[in-house]
């Protein structure tokens, strides 16, 4: 397997890859749906929500916690899990300076 040249790329270009990887799952997408609904939820109310067996929704769950979309804190035994918005604001801030440039290139053509 060959070398990533992520050391090639700004901090902020690694980091908005690693969020745009961790929404790259549809399985995802439809947990952060469901914890923008509950505002905040056990795996197990994932695991009745979803058709994943609970295995899967606990690596999708890594994941997103991983690249900081979702955070987590003990309850108990359990682990409570949220959103993490300092994550979904970078991924904002690209998508709005996309925008912004595109306003200003609106009668341009290539």
């Amino acid at each position: 397997m060959g070398a990533t040249k992520t050391d090639s790329f700004s901090d902020r270009q690694n980091e908005l890859a690693i969020l745009a990887k961790a929404l790259g799952h549809p399985a995802r997408i439809a947990i952060i749906e469901f914890l923008l609904k509950v505002e905040t939820c056990i795996c197990g109310d994932i695991v009745n929500e979803l058709p994943l067996a609970q295995p899967t929704v606990s690596q999708h769950l890594k994941e997103l916690k991983n690249a900081g979309l979702i955070k987590g804190n003990f309850e108990g035994t359990s682990i409570c899990y949220c959103i993490n918005e300092p994550g979904f604001e970078k991924i904002k801030d690209f998508f709005q300076d996309v925008i912004n440039h595109l306003e200003k290139k609106k009668n341009e053509c290539c």
